[in-house]
C-alpha cells in the first residue's frame, strides 16, 4: 500500500500534525525518528539540515583569503549536510527513499525559509537524479488541530509554489555569493599589510549596519545650538491657563530643520518678548473642532517587534522566539513570521468566533472588551482589516480560537499585546474635542502671539481597552495636550499675562537607533516613513524579511559591529572602518540601504511569478564581480574618510597622532615631519575604538582586551603595550600575555575598588586586580608585604568573561550562574558550565549541568561507554577529555579474517601516578597526550614565567610532578616518564 511522507520543519509540528490527523486517518505508531500509520509517514527536520556549497572543483582549499582566487561564482551549487544534524537528515532521507512512499507533503513553515528547507532536503535525497515523487504543499497559518485538518483538505500544488521556491533558492544563493566573495575580498584587502583581519559582509547585514553608522555620524557631527522658548501663564476669571509664544508668519526653512515657529535664536530677543508681554492683558480668540484617532492596524512581525521593544525592552530575537512559542507550543497565536497587517476577506466569521473565545475565557482584563465588541456587532467587513489585496502568503498576527494556559510572564505580556490590538481594531475611533486658543498681547505697537492647545477625550472608543495606559502610551500625544482641559475665557475678557519667562534650551542630535526604530528603518530601507499606510507600501523594498531581521541584528552584535547600551544600538570602530572601506571602494549596494532594498523587492516579485530567477541571479553575479574588482584594483595608499586626530601626543617625539584607514601615525609637531611612530588600528583582527587608542597612547598600555584572532583564526585575549625598541629607536605595539606583575616585582598593591566578597580560603577580602580576581592576602600590600594566600581567578577564562556580579555570586553562594561562552582549548568548541569553588582542590573549577539526554542503551551483544549524566567538576583551567561512545566501523571483507586471527595489542596508554593524575586525570594515557594535557593545564593556570615563557613556574600540583619549583618546557616529557606506568 502506497503512503504519503509528510516532512515538517520541527519535531513539535510533526507531533501536532499527527494529533490532528489521527481522528481522520487512524492511529499512528511512534518510531525513533518518525510516526506512521496505513496512510501517512510523518517526520521532521530540525530547521536547516542541508546547506549550499560550491562544487568540489570550484571550492578553494588554500588561499581563499587571497584576491588570486576571487570572485567565486560557480555555475551551480552542490549540497552538504549541516554537521550537527546529519543523523536527522539521514533519517528523513531514508523515509523519502522508501519504495512504498509515493508522494511527499512539504509541511515546513509557511514562508520562504520553510520552502527552502524542504526543497534542499528533497534535492539531497534524490542525489544525482531527482527523487521523482510528486510534492504537495501544506500551508498553515494556525496550528490548531482544525486548522491543520483544513490545510490537508486544501493542499497546494508544486506549480503554485514555484515562485516561492525560486525566490527561496535565489535568496540563499545571493547571500552565499555576496557573503563569501564580499567577506573574502574585504578580508584580503584589510590583511594586505600583514596579519589576518576578518571582515565579514552580507547582502542584508551590511546595508543594515550602514543605517546605524550613518545615524552615529550625524550624532557625532551635530553641533548643538542655543535657542529660547517663551512660556506664559494667563490669569482668566475661571483660573490660570498656559501659553507658548509663536510667530504666526513663520515658514518652514528647507535648509534648516531646527527652525520652528516657537523658537527664538537670540537670548536678547527672547527676554525682550518676555519683558514686553509680562503684566499685559491679552485678547483671546478660540477655535474648537472635533477630531478622531483610529486604532493601530493589526500586527505583522516587524510592528510587533517594534512595539514589544518600546514597551517591554524585548529584543527582536526575544519577541520572535516568544511569538513562535505562542504559535507552535501553545497554539495561541497565528503564524508570526508575516509581513501582512490585514486578514482575508472571508475571515469575518473566524474573527467573531475568536471574540467569543476571548469573551468566555478567564482573562478578566480582556473578556469584558470582547463581550462589548460582540454585543455592539463591531465585527463587520472593513477594508482596513479584511483585505485580500493586503494579504501575502500569511495574514496578520492574531489570537487563535484556543485560549492559552501556562504562559510564562513574557509570553503573557506578548499575548496580551496581540489580543489588545486585535480587540482595538474593531472598536470605534476615539473622539476628541481639540481647542486651539490664541492669546495676543499688544505692547508698544507690537503684537506677541501665544498658543494654547487643549485636547479633551469625548468618547474613548478603542482607548477603553488600554485603560490608564491610553493617555501616555497609546495616544502618543505631544507634550501639553494629554487630555488637558482648558479653563474657559468669557467673551470680551482679557486675561492677564502674569508670568512670562524665557526658557533657554539646546537643540538635540538625532536619537540613536533602538531595535524598534532600526526594525522600522530596515522595513523602509532607511527612508524615514512615519505614516503607517505609506510604510506598508514601502515594505516590499525593505531590508530582509520580518522573519530574518532579528537574526540580522543579532549577527551584527555577534560580529562586534554594534553593541547594546541599554536600548541603544551603538556602532563600533570596526563598523566605521568597514563603511569607510565600502565608500572608498564605491561599493554602493552594500554601503546604501535603499539600493539593497531593491534586491528584496525583486525577490518578492519573483515569489509572485513576475521576475525570472535567472535575471535576478545574473544581476547578483554582476554585483559580486564589480565588488571584488573594486577591491582588487584599488591603487591608492589609503581609503579616503573622515579620520580622527588624537589628543594624546606621540610617545616618541610629542608630535600629533592622526588616524588613517589602516593606522594611527605621528605626523610631527607643527612645521615638522613625523618621527615614523605608528601602530595598526586592527592588530590581530580587533579594531581599536578611538578612546582605546587615546588610552594606549597616554598610558602606554591597555587591557586585557578580547576579540583578537590568531593567524589560524582562533580568538584570544591579551593586554596591549607600547614598548621602546632600541634598534628602531621608536615605540612599537606588542601583545602582553603576562600575568599581574606584583608577585614577581614585590611592588605593593593598593586596592581602590570595593571588595567582592570573602576569600573562600582565608576569609580576607577579594578584589579586582589586573586581569584577575585575587584575595587581598595573595598579593603584597602595605598591610602584608609577604603574600599568605593563593586565591586567584581570571576575569576571562577560556574566552568567557567573568563579570564582577558573577564572581560576587560565586563567593557568596559557591558558584556562578550557567555561563555559555567557554571555548575548549582542545576542541575549539563552545560549552556551558558553572564556575564553582572546589574546596578539595583549593581552586575555582567547572561544574557541568546534568545532561538532558539519558545515556544510550548498549546495542544487543555489545557494550557502549557512557558518560555520567550527573553534574561533574573539572578544573576551570582546562577541560577533562571526555570520550564519546565507541562505535564499531565495518572492516573491509578481505581484512576481516586477518584481523580476527591477529592477537589484540594492549592499550598504548599508561596509568598516571597519583601526582600526575591530580593534573591530567586518572585515565590511561600515552606520553604525547600527557604532555599535551599538561600544557593545557599550564596555559589555563598562567604558569609560564612572564619574563621567560619557556620556563614553567610550578604550583602545588606541578611541584609534586616536577620535584622542584620550576622546569623548562623541553624537560616536560622526561619529567613525566617516572609518572607513567
Amino acid at each position: 500500500m502506497s503512503k504519503t511522507l509528510v516532512i515538517a520543519e520541527k519535531p513539535s509540528v510533526a507531533q501536532d500534525i499527527v494529533r490532528a490527523l489521527t481522528p481522520m486517518a487512524g492511529k499512528f505508531d511512534k518510531h525513533e525518528e518518525h510516526f506512521e500509520n496505513d496512510q501517512y509517514v510523518v517526520t521532521s527536520a530540525v530547521g536547516h539540515l542541508v546547506e549550499i556549497q560550491a562544487p568540489e572543483e570550484f571550492d578553494v582549499k588554500r588561499g581563499k583569503w587571497s584576491f588570486a582566487n576571487l570572485p567565486v561564482i560557480p555555475p551551480r551549487f552542490d549540497l552538504k549536510p549541516v554537521d550537527k544534524t546529519k543523523t536527522r537528515l539521514n533519517a528523513v532521507v531514508k523515509q523519502a527513499k522508501r519504495k512504498d512512499v509515493t508522494q511527499l507533503i512539504n509541511a515546513c513553515d509557511a514562508g520562504r525559509e520553510g520552502e527552502l528547507i524542504f526543497r534542499l532536503i528533497e534535492q539531497y535525497a534524490g542525489g544525482a537524479k531527482p527523487l521523482g515523487k510528486p510534492v504537495k504543499r501544506l500551508w498553515l497559518q494556525s496550528m490548531t488541530p482544525q486548522a491543520i485538518r483544513d490545510g490537508f483538505d486544501q493542499l497546494r500544488t508544486e506549480e503554485q509554489m514555484q515562485g516561492l521556491a525560486d525566490a527561496a533558492r535565489s535568496r540563499s544563493e545571493a547571500d552565499w555569493l555576496v557573503g563569501i566573495n564580499g567577506t573574502r575580498a574585504m578580508t584580503a584587502f584589510n590583511s594586505q599589510g600583514g596579519g589576518f583581519f576578518l571582515t565579514t559582509v552580507g547582502r542584508v547585514q551590511t546595508p543594515t549596519l550602514s543605517l546605524v553608522v550613518e545615524r552615529e555620524e550625524k550624532i557625532r557631527k551635530f553641533i548643538s545650538r542655543d535657542y529660547w522658548e517663551i512660556h506664559a501663564s494667563f490669569a482668566a476669571q475661571a483660573g490660570q491657563y498656559p501659553g507658548k509664544w509663536f510667530d504666526p508668519a513663520w515658514k518652514k526653512n528647507p535648509n534648516d530643520a531646527e527652525q520652528r515657529a516657537d523658537r527664538v535664536w537670540s537670548e536678547a530677543q527672547a527676554h525682550a518678548i518676555a519683558d514686553a508681554s509680562r503684566g499685559q492683558a491679552a485678547t483671546v480668540t478660540e477655535e474648537s473642532r472635533p477630531t478622531t484617532q483610529a486604532p493601530g492596524q493589526l500586527f505583522d512581525l516587524t510592528s510587533l517587534q517594534r512595539e514589544a521593544n518600546g514597551k517591554f525592552g524585548f529584543s527582536a530575537k526575544t519577541t520572535l522566539s516568544l511569538a513562535q512559542s505562542l504559535y507552535e507550543r501553545h497554539k495561541a497565536l497565528t503564524y508570526p513570521r508575516t509581513d501582512s497587517r490585514a486578514l482575508p476577506e472571508d475571515y469575518v466569521p473566524v474573527a467573531k468566533q475568536t471574540l467569543e473565545m476571548l469573551a468566555g475565557s478567564g482573562m478578566a482584563h480582556l473578556a469584558p472588551h470582547a463581550r462589548t465588541a460582540i454585543e455592539g456587532h463591531y465585527v463587520r467587513p472593513n477594508k482596513r482589516i479584511f483585505d485580500n489585496a493586503k494579504v501575502s502568503d500569511h495574514f496578520a498576527i492574531i489570537p487563535t480560537l484556543q485560549a492559552p494556559s501556562g504562559l510564562s510572564e513574557a509570553e503573557q505580556k506578548l499575548y496580551d499585546l496581540v489580543v489588545r490590538r486585535f480587540l482595538a481594531v474593531f472598536f470605534p475611533s476615539a473622539e476628541y474635542l481639540v481647542t486651539t486658543r490664541i492669546s495676543k498681547v499688544e505692547q508698544a505697537g507690537q503684537t506677541h502671539h501665544f498658543k494654547t492647545e487643549g485636547k479633551v477625550l469625548v468618547k474613548p472608543g478603542w482607548l477603553a481597552i488600554y485603560g490608564k495606559e491610553a493617555a501616555d502610551e497609546v495616544q502618543d500625544a505631544k507634550e501639553g495636550d494629554k487630555g488637558q482641559n482648558l479653563v474657559p475665557v468669557q467673551p470680551g475678557e482679557k486675561p492677564l499675562a502674569n508670568e512670562v519667562d524665557a526658557k533657554g534650551l539646546k537643540t538635540k542630535p538625532p536619537a540613536r537607533y533602538s531595535e524598534a526604530t532600526l526594525l522600522g528603518a530596515m522595513e523602509s530601507a532607511g527612508k524615514q516613513v512615519e505614516d503607517e499606510d505609506m510604510r506598508e507600501a514601502m515594505q516590499e523594498k525593505g531590508l530582509g524579511t520580518p522573519a530574518t531581521r532579528a537574526a540580522t541584528i543579532e549577527g551584527l552584535l555577534a560580529e562586534k559591529y554594534m553593541l547594546r547600551d541599554g536600548r541603544e544600538l551603538i556602532p563600533t570602530a570596526k563598523a566605521f572602518q568597514l563603511m569607510t572601506l565600502l565608500r572608498g571602494l564605491d561599493v554602493k549596494e552594500l554601503a546604501r540601504a535603499d539600493l539593497t532594498g531593491e534586491w528584496e523587492y525583486k525577490l518578492t516579485q519573483m515569489e509572485k511569478g513576475l521576475l525570472p530567477r535567472a535575471t535576478f541571479m545574473q544581476e547578483i553575479a554582476a554585483m559580486t564581480e564589480r565588488m571584488v574588482k573594486k577591491a582588487k584594483e584599488y591603487d591608492r595608499d589609503t581609503i579616503p574618510g573622515d579620520y580622527a586626530t588624537l589628543s594624546a601626543p606621540c610617545p616618541n617625539c610629542g608630535g600629533v597622532v592622526k588616524e588613517n584607514y589602516r593606522r594611527y601615525a605621528c605626523v610631527g609637531k607643527p612645521g615638522a615631519e613625523g618621527c615614523g611612530f605608528s601602530f595598526g588600528k586592527s592588530p590581530a583582527g580587533r579594531t581599536f575604538e578611538p578612546q582605546e587608542a587615546e588610552q594606549l597612547l597616554s598610558e602606554r598600555k591597555i587591557g586585557p582586551l578580547d576579540g583578537f584572532r590568531s593567524k589560524a583564526g582562533w580568538p584570544f585575549t591579551s593586554e596591549i603595550v607600547l614598548k621602546y625598541d632600541d634598534e628602531a629607536h621608536n615605540y612599537k605595539l606588542e601583545f602582553d600575555f603576562g600575568d599581574d606583575k606584583a608577585e614577581e616585582t614585590g611592588e605593593l598593591v593598593e586596592f581602590t575598588d570595593p571588595p567582592l566578597g570573602a576569600c573562600p580560603i582565608c576569609g580576607a577580602e577579594v578584589h579586582e586586580h589586573g586581569s584577575n580576581y585575587v584575595c587581598a592576602k595573595a598579593v603584597p600590600t602595605a598591610a602584608q608585604p609577604v603574600p599568605s594566600c593563593t586565591f586567584k581567578s581570571g576575569k576571562i577564562i577560556l574566552q568567557q568573561p567573568v563579570e564582577r556580579a558573577q564572581m560576587e555570586k560565586l563567593l557568596a553562594t559557591g558558584k556562578t550562574d550557567l555561563l555559555d561562552k567557554f571555548v575548549s582549548m582542545r576542541t575549539r568548541r563552545a560549552f556551558k558550565a558553572h564556575l564553582a569553588w572546589d574546596a578539595e582542590a583549593g581552586k575555582v573549577n567547572f561544574e557541568f549541568a546534568p545532561s538532558k539526554f539519558p545515556p544510550r542503551k548498549p546495542a544487543a551483544g555489545g557494550t557502549t561507554k557512557t558518560i555520567a549524566t550527573g553534574a561533574s567538576r573539572t578544573s576551570a583551567g582546562g577541560l577533562k577529555d571526555l570520550k564519546k561512545p565507541a562505535t564499531a566501523k565495518k572492516a573491509p571483507a578481505q581484512k576481516t579474517a586477518a584481523k580476527a586471527a591477529a592477537p589484540r595489542k594492549a592499550a598504548a596508554g599508561k596509568a598516571p601516578s597519583a601526582a600526575l593524575a591530580a593534573v591530567i586525570g586518572t585515565e590511561p594515557v600515552a606520553r604525547p597526550a600527557a604532555v599535551k594535557k599538561l600544557w593545557e593545564y599550564i596555559k589555563a593556570q598562567n604558569l609560564q614565567d612572564p619574563k621567560d615563557k619557556r620556563t614553567i613556574v610550578a604550583d602545588d600540583k606541578l611541584r609534586a610532578v616536577f620535584g622542584k619549583d620550576s622546569a623548562g618546557m623541553f624537560e616536560l616529557a622526561g619529567l613525566l616518564g617516572p609518572h607513567l606506568g
